[in-house]
């Protein structure tokens, strides 16, 4: 079986595509289900964020998985093969662990050495966990995948300065116009990307910010933590007609602020309005950007503004691939490790069981003795099995995987008798 990645993402696909095969948070149960009842698909876990989606699945067979997962892009998004092929990506086995491991420590993020993305690769592994799709060989891949992200954070500067997406789009609009200090700045969406603008709008000393979600009480609870104003969502109209800075990021799934909307909200007003949408799909209509005295910026010009970033991380992002490699290594040493476990588990089983039915048949000797003299017994029968299959268990890890472990493995079966 095989370790497969599959997936789009900011650079291979222009954000027009890549909003059309998102998935939401609430739709991700519905997707998993859908890939593992596909016949070549074992395990799964899907990864759906602002930038990318990517499916990790266990597969029998690398070709016949991928047209399943691409098959599953097409009917979510409604793109033809044709449409989708050219934009997809796809790597196996170690190079998909390695690749995994560069998503967690934030390499191949827009906004390189990011620290949102280490938490939604978490969610992404829980959420399938949850639904029982992510098993043995898939929870083994992520645990690790998030100790690569912690160690990469943790031993190299990757980062330091602007460390989300959330805080580059107040750091990009900030640039923009200059200064954001006597802005009065409007938040839609309180979720995970909201509260990280909105934190990054606090600590850069924004005085005025007023927070609405089609949640209220996530946005009371945001609000409350930034000394930030609460308004209801019905209210979009009106704050939009006062706001100096909009920054959109709802998650709905689609547009919430329409280009009609926000004309009749602007037809009065002189001064200019920048909108940051940090959504995908998108918050704003793209149409919005036609209308005159707004300023449209979307995840797009986000990607590229961060980019100027990556040459300045260049040496740190060289110490984590440093980092990816020496771990791809420990996790298939690992991996292999495991493969042998199962058969030295048998084999001590089989030793166990052989001991104790030697201990029942001198267990009526033995009701003489002393409880320490029973202990005794006990110990030094279970130190004998231990010396004896200690070299055995040995041989057995070492050379799993090979063509030398595979000669052990069977002749170990043969001589025991075991399945």
């Amino acid at each position: 079986m095989s370790i497969v990645v599959i997936g789009i993402n900011h650079r291979t696909s222009p954000l027009e595509l890549l909003e059309k095969v998102t998935i939401t948070q609430e739709a991700l149960p519905k997707a998993l289900h859908s890939l593992s009842v596909r016949d070549d698909v074992r395990e799964v876990v899907l990864l759906s964020t602002c930038s990318r989606i990517e499916v990790y699945a266990i597969t029998e067979r690398f070709h016949a998985a991928y047209a399943d997962i691409r098959d599953f892009f097409c009917e979510t998004s409604g793109l033809t093969p044709e449409e989708l092929q050219p934009h997809l990506y796809s790597q196996h086995d170690e190079a998909a662990i390695a690749h995994l491991f560069e998503v967690a420590s934030g390499l191949d993020s827009a906004v390189v050495g990011e620290t949102e993305i280490l938490g939604q690769v978490g969610d992404a592994w829980e959420i399938a966990r949850t639904e029982g799709v992510a098993r043995t060989s898939l929870n083994a891949l992520f645990r690790h995948s998030l100790e690569v992200g912690k160690r990469a954070r943790n031993e190299t500067g990757i980062s330091r300065a602007t460390t989300s997406l959330s805080h580059a789009a107040v750091e990009m609009a900030r640039e923009i116009l200059g200064s954001l200090s006597e802005r009065r700045v409007l938040v839609v969406g309180a979720g995970a990307m909201g509260e990280g603008v909105a934190s990054a709008l606090s600590r850069a000393g924004v005085s005025s910010i007023t927070v609405m979600n089609r949640t209220e009480v996530r946005a009371v609870d945001l609000a409350q933590r930034i000394d930030a104003e609460v308004v209801p969502m019905d209210d979009l109209e009106y704050e939009l007609s006062r706001a100096d800075v909009v920054l959109a990021c709802t998650g709905a799934g689609q547009a919430v602020i329409t280009a009609a909307t926000l004309a009749r909200a602007r037809e009065a007003v002189i001064s200019p309005l920048l909108i940051v949408d940090v959504a995908l799909p998108r918050d704003v209509e793209p149409a919005s950007a036609h209308l005159d005295g707004v300023t449209l910026r979307d995840l797009g010009d986000l990607n590229d503004w961060a980019s100027r970033g990556v040459e300045l991380r260049a040496g740190e992002a060289a110490k984590v691939r440093d980092i990816v490699g020496q771990e791809v290594e420990r996790f298939i040493v690992d991996s292999v490790a495991r493969q042998a476990a199962p058969l030295i588990s048998q084999l001590r089983e089989v030793a166990e069981r052989a001991r104790q039915e030697e201990l029942n048949r001198y267990a009526h000797r033995l009701e003489d003795f002393t409880p320490d003299q029973q202990a005794l017994v006990d110990s030094m029968t279970r130190g004998i099995i231990a010396k004896l299959l200690h070299s055995p268990s040995i041989q057995l890890k070492d050379a799993a995987g090979t063509p030398q472990g595979d000669r052990l493995s069977a002749a170990v079966r043969e001589l025991f008798g075991l399945q």
